[in-house]
């Protein structure tokens, strides 16, 4: 697998930002969400396909509704794409789900969970060797040396 030139990425790159702004400016279809981002594109060094990573905010559902609703306007999109760029072959777009975004979601709720269990034994076994959990500098008394 060859990795990607400078000109590849840079094709990508603007290839990414039409998409985002045929998909939010000019397809009318209900399934697919207002709050849809293109999270990323990767564009064959031959421009003949592209694989573009698409996000929904939301459910499975919204999800899956958005992907059909871009599957059947693919052939639209293409075609705006190949009106607003100058490419020597225009892209044949395949959209695949991004999960990332639920997936960080999902760690740091299980993170978060993880910490306030912690955070539970310890208080219940700080209350079973009878300390209070209280320290000196916790309870903001000072011991000073006054001459």
């Amino acid at each position: 697998m060859r990795k990607n030139s400078i000109k590849n990425n840079r094709v990508s790159m603007e290839v990414q930002r039409e998409l985002s702004s045929i998909i939010r400016n000019e397809v009318k279809d209900p399934r697919i969400p207002v709050m849809l981002s293109v999270t990323n594109v990767y564009v064959a060094p031959d421009l003949k396909t592209c694989r573009a990573y698409i996000s929904v905010l939301g459910g499975k559902e919204e999800l899956d509704a958005a992907m059909e609703g871009l599957k059947k306007a693919a052939g639209f999109i293409r075609s705006r794409l190949a009106q607003n760029m100058n490419l020597r072959n225009t892209p044949e777009i395949r959209f695949i789900a991004d999960e990332s975004i639920g997936y960080g979601v999902s760690m740091i709720k299980t993170i978060e969970d993880q910490i306030e269990e912690d955070t539970r034994k310890r208080r219940e076994a700080d209350e079973a060797l009878g300390l209070s959990g209280e320290t000196p500098e916790a309870s903001g008394t000072e011991e000073t040396d006054e001459i």
